[in-house]
């Protein structure tokens, strides 16, 4: 099959290879079209189009990246050729090493070039009002509906056309909060995202800082929209390598159209006009909260002929979402060492939301005839947190790779288990404090305000991981339950934490207690409010640990010491990764929906 033109194209593709299901009956897009969404997905199941979506004449579609296997085949025509455009660009000298592989390269590199329109636009079809968009609306704290796919273009207001803008991936309100009905929608971005730079450059000029919001087209277009490219490089030219096909695009009244795209709400952003946005269920398994964003002006909804809304819903990972972060590795892994020169491998992971914990390793090649410690494993943690989207880390393990060439960040017992059998302590934390975390992590001391930890180890196996509780374990009153994360890592349920400096008070006299036993095997500890929930997975464990702690204030240790400015411990760390009173609220489905959704379903066969 050729590239795919539209996202209708693509959707009657998976329905003709088994791959969608279509929900006949009516449904509501007030949480019980999320609801249906995250039941199909966590069993694996097919993507969804809904035929009829109340108070919306347009069909909507959800979950066609819901497993890496139907991401990969939406691709399957285009991945193998951009992995060799990228391979070049690794290395050059790989054309002639074994040109049979590369000759579809030159082919592959000019569909990357942006295309004008020149017999009309099918966009431009129809048009239609904001209040007449499907109002999906993911949870039940949400502030109103969102757009959860959306394709957000802005230009460089100095040089004009489609090589020198912005897409990206931004939160869309529709509804809700002080927003004008059908005049006005949310925009939220956060921190090291390339919509701020072009929004400073206009707040300097008289132009107005025009915006379009593309929904659906290929679907090589939304995830385009999310992919790191080097500031200066437009999304657009991913877009159309990744589709194999050209990105089509044309301008009506001055604002900038994807001529494929199935909706795009053209607009203004208000230069000096904020308004409260959210809450919204968000990616971290948490609601990020209601705080002054920008505001569009909308201009029009233009739309194709029989379009549908593309939508996903994002929670506590995974989710759909996640294909992304997994197509991401795929396309950029090749690249990773020149993008951070002696890093091997770099590990985001999904299960503790992205930005809270990154798991990398490095080579180590600074002193090799001398101590095996840490050092050129640190110069590259500071290259990670400098750059980009990493710099939002909170928590980087980082080890190095001479100790076991074989180690593996994505097999994470593997990685925790190297990790602790050789990390001293003492040694090899290094804090950053009152420093910038992900807009959306609440586990800092402000809103972008937190700490972060550089964990870089390295050197000879230090000792063994204990799976059970030494001889003489005991705790002190009103700690209880502990268990087993994993080998080494023990949760330890404790008081509900209310007032910081009471249960710091709590943290410090646990450590005090554990002085006296002996834990040599077991060197991390976490302070939880469900040890039994924690322990159940490694999901659950890194959900908890790096999600709901601050590393400034809420990493202790055993037998602690400041020495010269630096902060180490004799006996095992200690995180408290209790839930705080000023963390965001965890995400919960509503139970009759729940309920609901799933009685429905039994009438489908997914």
């Amino acid at each position: 099959m050729p590239a795919y033109s539209s996202l209708r194209q693509a959707v009657n593709d998976l329905e003709k290879t088994g791959q969608l299901l279509r929900i006949k009956e009516p449904v509501d897009p007030d949480l019980e079209m999320a609801e249906i969404h995250r039941q199909v997905f966590e069993r694996e199941g097919p993507a969804i189009l809904f035929e009829q979506v109340k108070g919306s004449p347009f069909q909507a579609v959800s979950n066609i990246y819901g497993t890496f296997k139907r991401t990969e085949f939406l691709f399957r025509h285009s991945l193998e050729k951009v992995k060799r455009v990228i391979e070049l660009k690794k290395d050059p000298t790989s054309f002639f090493k074994n040109p049979g592989r590369y000759l579809s390269a030159p082919f592959t590199a000019l569909s990357a070039l942006p295309m004008k329109s020149r017999l009309g636009m099918p966009v431009t079809w129809g048009t239609t009002s904001i209040d007449k968009l499907p109002q999906i609306k993911s949870w039940p704290m949400d502030g109103g509906a969102f757009v959860t796919m959306p394709q957000v273009y802005t230009q460089d207001p100095d040089k004009r056309g489609p090589m020198h803008g912005n897409l990206g991936m931004y939160r869309v309100q529709l509804s809700g909060n002080e927003y004008v009905a059908n005049k006005e929608i949310g925009m939220h971005y956060q921190l090291h995202r390339g919509i701020g730079v072009h929004h400073t450059r206009y707040n300097e000029l008289e132009k107005p800082f025009n915006c379009s919001v593309f929904v659906g087209g290929p679907p090589s277009h939304a995830f385009s929209a999310i992919m790191p490219l080097p500031e200066g490089l437009s999304e657009l030219t991913f877009a159309g390598m990744l589709a194999g096909r050209r990105f089509r695009y044309g301008y009506r009244d001055g604002h900038f159209l994807s001529s494929d795209a199935d909706f795009v709400i053209s607009g203004e952003i208000l230069k000096s006009v904020k308004k409260p946005e959210g809450p919204f269920g968000d990616h971290l398994g948490y609601y990020s909260l209601t705080h002054d964003f920008p505001v569009m002006k909308v201009h029009k909804v233009w739309h194709r002929k029989d379009p549908i809304w593309h939508f996903s819903i994002v929670g506590r990972p995974p989710m759909e979402d996640s294909s992304f972060g997994w197509l991401i590795h795929e396309l950029v892994a090749p690249l990773t060492p020149q993008e951070f020169p002696g890093l091997k491998e770099l590990h985001a992971v999904d299960a503790a939301g992205v930005h809270p914990l990154l798991l990398a390793i490095g080579h180590e090649r600074y002193m090799p005839f001398r101590e095996r410690v840490p050092e050129e494993i640190l110069t590259i943690a500071n290259r990670i947190l400098g750059s980009g989207q990493t710099s939002l880390a909170k928590f980087l393990f980082i080890a190095a790779s001479e100790d076991n060439p074989k180690l593996d960040t994505h097999n994470m017992a593997d990685f925790f288990q190297h990790f602790l059998e050789r990390v001293d302590w003492t040694r090899d934390l290094h804090f950053q404090t009152r420093t910038t975390i992900d807009t959306l992590d609440y586990s800092g001391s402000g809103w972008n305000s937190g700490s972060k930890l550089v964990i870089a180890c390295r050197g000879e196996k230090r000792r063994e991981l204990a799976t059970t509780l030494p001889g003489g374990f005991n705790l002190p009153q009103s700690f209880s339950d502990p268990q087993f994360c994993l080998p080494g890592i023990l949760a330890i349920k404790a008081p509900e934490f209310k007032v910081e400096s009471s249960s710091r008070k709590e943290a410090e006299d646990v450590c005090k207690h554990l002085s006296n036993i002996d834990l040599k095997g077991i060197p991390l500890i976490l302070l939880v409010d469900d040890s039994q929930f924690t322990a159940a997975n490694i999901n659950n464990f890194v959900w908890v640990a790096f999600t709901r702690a601050n590393p400034s204030h809420d990493t202790y240790g055993v037998n602690s010491f400041t020495e010269h400015k630096h902060w180490g411990c004799h006996g095992p760390l200690v995180i408290d990764a209790r839930k705080k009173p000023h963390h965001a609220p965890e995400l919960e489905v509503d139970p009759d929906i729940m309920v609901r959704v799933k009685k429905m379903l039994q009438n489908y066969r997914l």
